[in-house]
Order: structure tokens, then sequence, then C-alpha cells
């Protein structure tokens, strides 16, 4: 323990460092339990894309979405769901899926959808490439 004071007193900005990264990953950690939703992984992601009532949403941009996705995927832009249309509306009472190519910027675009009252909502935990990386189907538009 003396050492570990010594390092932090003699390297004060490598352990600031350290010290804002670890609070920062426990702050996301908290925000993300604290907003209700679900993270599926590949393998769990497979009941509820089944369900006749999911949808599943990738918010890739069009060239990524286009090279491979999940069967049935609708590629919607993250920027439709901050103002919902019409057809964002009706989907809100359906199971939805929210992908993206890592899973880090569906979390934001599934709370957009909680927030515009959607109910059902999960997140691809690790994206397509984790889709990808679990060798599940993958289609692409040509």
């Amino acid at each position: 323990m003396e050492r570990l004071i010594e390092f932090a007193t003699n390297h004060a900005l490598l352990a600031a460092g350290f010290v804002a990264i670890l609070l920062l990953l426990i702050w996301t950690e908290l925000k993300r339990r604290i907003s209700g939703l679900q993270e599926l992984p590949p393998a769990l992601a497979i009941p509820w894309i089944n369900d006749e009532d999911a949808v599943i949403i990738d918010i890739s941009p069009a060239a990524d979405f286009n090279k491979g996705h999940i069967v049935n995927a609708r590629n919607l832009p993250a920027s439709r769901l901050a103002k919902p249309d019409v057809e964002i509306e009706k989907l809100k009472d359906k199971k939805l899926l929210v992908v993206c190519r890592t899973g880090q910027t569906a979390m934001g675009a599934a709370a957009s959808l909680q927030k515009m009252g959607a109910e059902q909502v999960a997140v691809l935990k690790g994206g397509m490439a984790a889709w990808r990386s679990d060798q599940f189907p993958v289609t692409s538009k040509k």
C-alpha cells in the first residue's frame, strides 16, 4: 500500500488520469443500469428477434447497413429517432431491438425511443460486430 501511495505522489498526473477514467466508467455503468435498457448479447437476442411483434432498428450508416445487416432489419438514422415521425410513432408499441456497429450509439437511440413512449426496447450488446463474431446470419443489399 505504501508503494501505491508513493507511486501516486510521484506520478500525480498519471494517478489523476486513472481516477478520472475509473470514475467515468463507474458513472457510465450506473447511467446504463438506471436507464432500464436491456442489453441483449446476440444469442439472447434471437428469441426477441423471432417474436412476430419485434422490429429490428439498425441505426448504422446506410453504407454499413448495405454491407451487411440482420435479416428484416430496418435502417433508420439515429437522427430520425430524435424527432420521431409517423413511421416511428407506429413502432413504439412493438418490441424494438436497436442495433449499431458496436452497440455504443444504439444506447442513445434506444433511450430516445423510450422517451417517445416505447416500453419494450433492447440494444444488441456489441452491435453488428458481436453478431458477426458469433457467426449469426447477415444479409446485404446489392
